[in-house]
């Protein structure tokens, strides 16, 4: 039975008055919880009941908050052994974006209307769309970590649509000449990588591997007599080396002729180390991504006369896959064959990513009328 009933009391000669909301949560259990209005008092226990009818409420009383929930997902991830980049990033988000602005409400006060709340603030407090997407997964990830452990009953990141789509307007589709190389600049890439660049910019531009699996990549995982090569590891930003971002990051990855030569031709002059890298530094050490950008794509492109500056490439490492992608479209490619030799964990993060780039339906209608002329004229 949940009832709201009417307090009164004095303090120092005033009369006071607030509302108690009374009432069984899902385990039988009796709680209360007070409010200065009638009206909010009903409001909540409306919702509450819902809540409880299915299974989804937590007592205030045993709430925590979103802070200490953070800590908590932290020390999670660190027991599991998540690679340092990803608790870096974890960390970050919580200290400078969640807990400034909801750090200290309690899990049992989030809802949807908070949740759009903070999504809100942190777009206007100067964080960028995509940065407040990122933020709201990753309370999503906190609030996971937070049900496993019984410290709350539901997770309303999770209970929201995947993508909202004002979010998706604002994303900018990939445009080749600025954020994918053309043909004719990775041409004259091609012509004008020497030493350890070239290799490897070949080896990005024919295999689509990402920067992290490019550093981490052995001979071990190169067989030259098939012209296939396989993907069973990668190296982070410090150079540790770990697991692929996914089970779908393990996969293997035929080789043109043109990354055969250069790979056998590279084996020769490639310095040696107990791991046995394909791109490593002088001392058998994993390269520094932004070593690779400063002294490997910022020359280069200077040389290919695609870019002036002194500090920074046009195109990064990432833009090398993202061409590599569109050669594969370009190609015929299915967008299950896409999505194994990218390595992504779901067809829909290819479509996400590349969909613009596969045919569109006028180029169905040009195919139709060609299928029309081989078979009938």
């Amino acid at each position: 039975m949940a009832t709201v009933r009417k307090r009164t009391w004095k303090t120092g000669g005033v009369s006071k008055t607030a509302w108690v909301a009374d009432y069984f949560d899902q385990a039988g259990q009796r709680r209360q919880r007070t409010f200065p209005t009638r009206k909010g008092a009903d409001a909540w226990l409306v919702a509450t009941r819902h809540e409880i009818s299915h299974g989804i409420h937590t007592p205030a009383s045993t709430s925590i908050t979103v802070s200490e929930a953070g800590d908590l997902w932290l020390a999670q991830g660190d027991t599991d052994g998540l690679e340092r980049s990803t608790l870096m990033q974890r960390r970050q988000h919580l200290e400078y974006h969640i807990k400034p602005l909801i750090g200290a409400v309690r899990l049992s006060d989030l809802s949807p209307a908070l949740l759009q709340s903070f999504r809100n603030d942190l777009i206007a407090s100067g964080r960028s769309r995509v940065m407040a997407r990122k933020v709201v997964t990753t309370l999503g990830s906190l609030l996971a970590n937070a049900m496993a452990a019984g410290k709350v009953a539901r997770n309303v990141v999770r209970e929201q649509p995947r993508r909202h789509r004002h979010d998706q307007r604002h994303k900018a589709r990939l445009r080749v000449g600025i954020d994918i190389p053309s043909k004719d600049e990775i041409r004259a890439m091609l012509a004008a990588a020497q030493g350890w660049v070239r290799p490897l910019i070949i080896t990005a531009v024919f295999t689509g591997l990402r920067a992290s699996e490019l550093r981490g990549l052995t001979w071990d995982d190169v067989d030259l007599d098939r012209a296939e090569l396989a993907v069973r590891q990668r190296a982070d930003r410090w150079g540790s080396i770990g697991s692929p971002k996914s089970d779908a990051g393990r996969r293997s990855i035929p080789m043109a002729p043109v990354v055969v030569n250069a790979l056998r031709e590279w084996r020769l002059a490639c310095p040696k180390g107990e791991a046995g890298l394909v791109f490593p530094t002088s001392q058998g050490r994993p390269r520094q991504i932004n070593t690779i950008h400063t002294h490997g794509l910022v020359p280069l492109q200077r040389a290919a006369e695609i870019s002036t500056s002194g500090s920074k490439p046009k195109y990064g490492m990432h833009a090398l896959r993202h061409a590599a992608a569109s050669l594969f479209i370009e190609q015929g490619f299915s967008p299950k064959r896409v999505q194994a030799l990218m390595g992504h964990s779901t067809i829909q993060m290819t479509f996400d990513t590349y969909g613009h780039l596969f045919p569109a339906p006028e180029d169905d209608q040009v195919a139709m009328r060609q299928l029309q002329a081989r078979l009938i004229g």
